[in-house]
């Protein structure tokens, strides 16, 4: 099954630098045209841990994978270095939870690539579209995670 799943996330990468692909939905379709069939909760999987992001091409939003954001990156953390640096993102505090805001499209790469890190301060995680939710247990956790990401962002 693994095999699968690596074909289908080349065969996502080929995609994108071919045509432009507004939503998972299109992207499923065009995965089928290729002959690969996924359910749209592996689509989601498939983008979070590709890293895509939505940027505007032509003044529309479409996936697009990172410059920074390589198969080589072999942490979480570089990942969310190249994510931070490459996305706006703004973070601000909700009682002890961190809300990441960022592009449309982006919340799902950046909350794996927080996954990834396993930094300990993380209770966990939810990501929507374009927020992330980073639940902690106290404030200097929280505090101590706020500056993490501050410094991943230069």
């Amino acid at each position: 099954m693994e095999v699968i799943k690596q074909l289908r996330q080349r065969e996502i990468r080929d995609l994108l630098t071919q045509r432009p692909i507004r939503t998972q939905q299109e992207l499923a379709a065009a995965l089928r045209e290729r002959g690969f069939r996924a359910t749209q909760a592996t689509i989601s999987r498939d983008v979070a841990e590709l890293g895509l992001v939505k940027a505007s091409q032509d003044g529309v939003l479409t996936y697009v994978v990172p410059a920074r954001v390589t198969e080589a990156e072999s942490t979480g953390e570089e990942r969310l270095r190249a994510l931070l640096h490459d996305l706006p993102v703004d973070v601000r505090e909700a009682g002890l939870m961190l809300v990441l805001r960022t592009l449309p499209g982006s919340a799902h790469a950046i909350a794996a690539a927080l996954d990834r890190t396993r930094w300990s301060e993380v209770i966990g995680s939810i990501a929507g579209d374009d927020t992330v939710f980073v639940a902690f247990s106290d404030r200097v956790s929280m505090q101590r995670i706020r500056g993490r990401l501050a410094g991943l962002r230069k």
